[in-house]
């Protein structure tokens, strides 16, 4: 008999009136409005403008959502196209069913195309929302615990999750791995924030070392799931995922130390409208500046030559004066000797 167990809702949704209320998509909403929190809080710390990751989260989070159920329906595809099923319920997100893998993919996309609009580095803003992706998987993942799925092997332990009886499952008492993930994402988001204090991490390395870290956990955690799923070699789709992500994610931290070591000085520009609009002025402005100084310099160059060309037709009246002064000065010597000789004319017709 089992003495302690988490019971699981009755009911995964709550109407009210027409509305309903689901708890799946409760828990996805306030895993993005905690990531947007904390990433809009690092963002600033690092230099950003407040709202920058908000805007971004614009295109990010519908891309992401998209890439999540795409990939869910693409690896489990036997739920929606096989023999009696409807494939319409591959449209009913609402019912379960998001691959974390597509929607970080997916998503990135979005987030590339909203940092190209704001002219900021998509690796930069990656790492400011690194711990806040991981805090929203840690709320996320409690949407299964509504819908009652992605439990793991039968236990009696104490805190073992209660599943009632339902399509594809039957009642007991299982290991919640749902709760499991939900820590583990709450532990890489604290490691996260740690080593990016410690180390400075910047150039996509804390966004990398949050994949990696969450790829270690979805592992061991995904083994001991018993959902349906496909398997290679014997082992569950999702782990051989894990592994792959787990060395690119490796692989990125260590190339991107060695090749861009440090952390962004700038992760926004000053200018609205980009980092391209900005260094499109700044390059304008170099150039006209290197144009004034040409023509400053050429202004110069010309008044010498001015000068030197006007000095010998200024020199001339500064001689002019003196010239005339000796042909006066000779012609006043001339005229004081000239009554001399005049006087003298007298005596010798005289004699």
């Amino acid at each position: 008999m089992d003495i302690a167990y988490i019971p699981s809702p009755s009911t995964g949704v709550i109407h009210l009136g027409p509305i309903p209320l689901r708890g799946y998509a409760f828990c996805i909403i306030i895993g993005v409005f905690v990531a947007v929190w904390l990433g809009n809080k690092r963002w600033i710390a690092r230099g950003g403008k407040p709202g920058t990751v908000a805007d971004i989260a614009v295109w990010a989070v519908p891309f992401g959502l998209v890439g999540g159920r795409l990939y869910h329906v693409i690896t489990d595809y036997q739920l929606y196209f096989g023999e009696g099923r409807n494939w319409v319920d591959a449209f009913k997100i609402w019912e379960g069913g998001l691959g974390i893998w597509g929607a970080i993919a997916l998503g990135a996309v979005g987030a590339w195309i909203g940092c190209r609009l704001r002219g900021i580095p998509l690796p930069a803003w990656a790492d400011a929302l690194a711990p806040g992706i991981a805090l929203a998987q840690a709320c996320g993942r409690w949407g299964n615990w509504f819908n009652q799925e992605l439990y793991g092997r039968a236990t009696d332990l104490p805190w073992a999750v209660e599943i009632s009886a339902g399509p594809n499952r039957d009642a007991g008492t299982y290991h919640p791995t749902f709760l499991y993930e939900s820590l583990w994402c709450v532990g890489v988001a604290f490691l996260v924030i740690w080593a990016d204090r410690r180390f400075k991490l910047g150039h996509g390395r804390a966004f990398a070392l949050y994949v990696a870290a969450y790829c270690v956990g979805r592992g061991w955690i995904e083994y001991m799931r018993v959902d349906e799923a496909h398997h290679i070699l014997g082992v569950r789709l999702n782990v051989w995922t894990s592994i792959v992500v787990f060395v690119l994610a490796v692989v990125y931290f260590v190339l991107s130390a060695k090749l861009r070591p440090g952390r962004e000085e700038v992760v926004e520009p000053d200018v609205p409208g980009g980092e391209g609009k900005d260094k499109t002025e700044a390059k304008d402005k170099a150039e006209a500046k290197d144009k004034a100084e040409a023509k400053a310099e050429d202004t110069t160059d010309g008044t010498a030559e001015s000068r030197s060309d006007a000095a010998p037709k200024d020199s001339l009246p500064t001689r002019a004066p003196r010239a005339d002064a000796a042909v006066r000065e000779g012609a006043v010597k001339a005229d004081l000797r000239k009554p001399a000789v005049d006087a003298e004319a007298p005596e010798a017709d005289k004699a």
